[in-house]
């Protein structure tokens, strides 16, 4: 029997790039959870304008999978990490936007509805999570930005690429 509140969790986002806020999201996930899915979502909108707009600094899936990897692998101290890749390419609403309610079924299929706790550091996606996965918690972790103060906008907007690389994994 553990002592953890929480059985399964997920930790998903887009992660361009991933950054130690990232990290921190899935370690807090780890220390509340027995298994967290940690999912990355590519091919969305945002990638495509990121690539379009900022080639320098855009990372492939495959890049930011191996980053993935190594944060899944860090966690991992803490609880069982499954790393996961669902391709949302196709999935866009008539504006072009992602549409993240499409995304909902494909997350369904692989964890099913064993969930207990969806993590973000994000309160806009509280209506979106209660609605997509009623029967979870979700867990804001360091909304004020206290422990890691960026966001991966922030890091893709510096133009010093040291400090970009110092918030990467």
């Amino acid at each position: 029997m553990t002592d953890k509140p929480y059985k399964i969790g997920m930790y998903g986002g887009k992660f361009l790039p991933f950054n130690k806020g990232h990290r921190y999201c899935v370690e807090f996930a780890a220390k509340e959870c027995e298994t967290v899915y940690v999912i990355l979502f590519w091919g969305g909108a945002d990638e495509d304008s990121i690539r379009a707009e900022q080639p320098e600094i855009w990372l492939s899936v495959e890049e930011r999978q191996k980053q993935m990897m190594k944060i899944c692998e860090d966690a991992s101290a803490y609880a069982k990490i499954i790393p996961a890749l669902i391709d949302i390419t196709h999935l866009r609403n008539p504006d072009g936007s992602d549409d993240w309610e499409a995304e909902t079924p494909l997350v369904r299929g692989l964890l099913g509805n064993q969930l207990d706790a969806v993590y973000s550091s994000e309160e806009s996606c509280g209506e979106y999570f209660t609605e997509a996965y009623p029967e979870t918690v979700h867990r804001l972790v360091d909304i004020r930005r206290i422990h890691y103060p960026i966001s991966s906008t922030e890091i893709r907007s510096m133009n010093d690429e040291k400090e970009r690389l110092k918030w990467m994994i």
